[in-house]
């Protein structure tokens, strides 16, 4: 799980992830939104279950091309 936090540097914000500086915006509220939906996707690809092998397709026969 990512640890996302904001720290004001200046003016802007930078926003974290594991204490590391990920990306630099100008708003709190944007800093905020951005943490929220990173969350969100992640705990959205959290609940997804991926099958291990994917189901193999019937394989088509190339044709051989035709001379004229």
């Amino acid at each position: 799980m990512t640890n996302y936090s904001m720290i004001k540097v200046g003016n802007d914000y930078v926003v974290q992830a594991n204490d590391k500086c990920i990306l630099k915006v100008g708003s709190r509220r944007r800093a905020a939104q951005l943490i929220s939906d990173a969350t969100g996707l992640l705990n959205a690809l959290a609940n997804v279950e991926s099958p291990d092998v994917a189901p193999e397709l019937p394989s088509r026969r190339r044709e051989p091309p035709e001379v004229s």
